[in-house]
């Protein structure tokens, strides 16, 4: 398959599985199970989303591996890894916030994620029914709009999103990092779901992102979507997106915001 028909494939199998989690959702939600921390919350629905989107790959590429939040890795034959978070926002999908989303992405290369390159990606928002898509050289889209994030921003006006992890000593500390560069932007948001808040990017709705802890699922989608509208993506010192930091803004603005977190210690949140 062409990067542009996985996309199309992640965008389909994506839309099945946001219109189970929908329809649970207007079942009632509660929680199933709890991993990192009495905060970092599973919900039946995220393992029966999971399950849905690992079968409907199997169909279509049986070859293929996957790494999914709830269900491990499976190592396929093919190169091509399918790079799954069944719902991304857990804790909004819990309290009825329509910020949630099924994230799908498609990288290939070694099974060490800093060495993957993204071929197609699919985060689909079910309540608010956005369908965001990107393929490899191919641009980022909602629906049929094709998405450019916000060029020439000055960072005292930027609207950067951000997120917290689950550790409550951690959050104290990306608290303390918050607090340091909100007078120098316009404002920050934390919405509740990394996938989004990279599709936000790409849609001009923020104009900088920055996270510590996030993992492959929670943005190899979303990192190719705001990539592809024209972001740049990384870490700190040069080093690529990973758990010890993300960053995504267009260039200028993303070179703001990496000198300023470096000098607010950010790098030591993780």
């Amino acid at each position: 398959m062409s990067a542009r028909e996985l996309q199309n494939l992640a965008r389909d199998i994506a839309a099945r599985a946001g219109e189970l989690v929908r329809r649970r959702r207007a079942e009632g939600v509660s929680v199933a199970a709890t991993k990192s921390s009495p905060e970092d919350i599973v919900t039946a629905a995220d393992r029966e989303s999971e399950e849905l989107i690992r079968s409907l790959i199997a169909d279509a590429r049986p070859d293929d591996g996957f790494l999914g939040e709830e269900g491990g890795r499976e190592f396929g034959t093919t190169g091509v890894t399918w790079v799954v978070d069944p719902i991304d926002g857990t804790v909004n999908y819990l309290y009825g916030i329509d910020d949630y989303a099924v994230s799908i992405g498609v990288v290939e290369g070694s099974r060490d994620p800093r060495e993957w390159s993204a071929l197609a990606g699919a985060v689909y928002a079910p309540a608010r029914d956005e369908m965001y898509v990107a393929s490899s050289g191919g641009g980022a889209y909602r629906g049929n709009r094709r998405l450019a994030v916000n060029t020439g921003v000055d960072p005292r006006l930027a609207l950067v999103g951000t997120g917290f992890g689950y550790d409550p000593e951690r959050r104290r500390r990306q608290l303390a990092v918050v607090a340091g560069l909100i007078g120098d932007i316009r404002d920050i948001r934390r919405i509740g779901s990394a996938a989004l808040d990279l599709c936000r990017i790409a849609d001009g709705q923020l104009d900088g992102f920055y996270e510590v802890g996030l993992n492959p699922w929670d943005m190899a989608a979303g990192a190719l979507i705001a990539r592809e509208a024209g972001a740049q993506l990384g870490g700190l010192g040069g080093s690529p997106a990973d758990a010890h930091m993300t960053i995504a803004a267009e260039p200028e603005l993303f070179a703001f915001l990496e000198a300023r977190l470096e000098g607010l210690g950010a790098a030591s949140v993780f």
